[in-house]
């Protein structure tokens, strides 16, 4: 898939972005006490990451960062020609108790989110579970919705967003494939 010629967000946008939702993240826990961060495999664990990394710079504290990989837990695993390669979860502490924030890079139809809710509780019973998204692009087909939200990004079904991070991607951008749905 090919890039547009300019991200819909850039670099600094999604800088800004990932502050401006490590702060709410906060304010929302009431500080940083039995706050986990829990990325979905692997846009969703470099955004937690970097929620991490922010959370550090202002509040001086080490949140701790788990990945989740969701591959088995799909509704559509069995539909597949082939199985998902299988990545390891880490989740570093016990999470009976805590507040958890899964993160996301995308949400659209919330069936992967739905996926991880159930591999997350293979780890323990939270005593609650929150979502953050860096985009939302909407056309759920699950009642889920985002607590956190970087961007609303309407689009059409036929669009594709794609989310690229530098760690995983060699660049920071957001960018919507596809043509727009007409509205005659």
């Amino acid at each position: 898939m090919t890039s547009p010629a300019s991200p819909y967000l850039g670099p600094d946008e999604i800088s800004r972005t990932v502050r401006r939702l490590a702060h709410e993240i906060v304010e929302n826990n009431r500080g940083t006490d039995g706050l986990v961060l829990v990325g979905l495999l692997s846009r969703g664990y470099t955004l937690a990451r970097r929620l991490a990394e922010a959370i550090r710079e202002f509040e001086n504290v080490a949140v701790p960062v788990g990945a989740l990989d969701i591959g088995l837990y799909r509704d559509d695993v069995t539909r597949r020609p082939a199985p998902p390669p299988v990545r390891p979860s880490e989740i570093p502490v016990p999470i009976d108790g805590k507040t958890i924030v899964l993160v996301d890079d995308v949400l659209f139809t919330g069936r992967s989110i739905r996926a991880a809710l159930d591999a997350l509780l293979d780890y323990g019973r939270p005593a609650r579970v929150r979502l953050a998204v860096l985009i939302d692009r909407g056309h759920r087909e699950l009642p889920i919705r985002p607590d956190f939200v970087g961007k609303n990004i309407p689009t059409a079904l036929i669009q594709k967003v794609q989310v690229r991070l530098h760690e995983v991607d060699g660049l920071d951008g957001v960018f919507v494939f596809g043509e727009e749905a007409s509205h005659a």
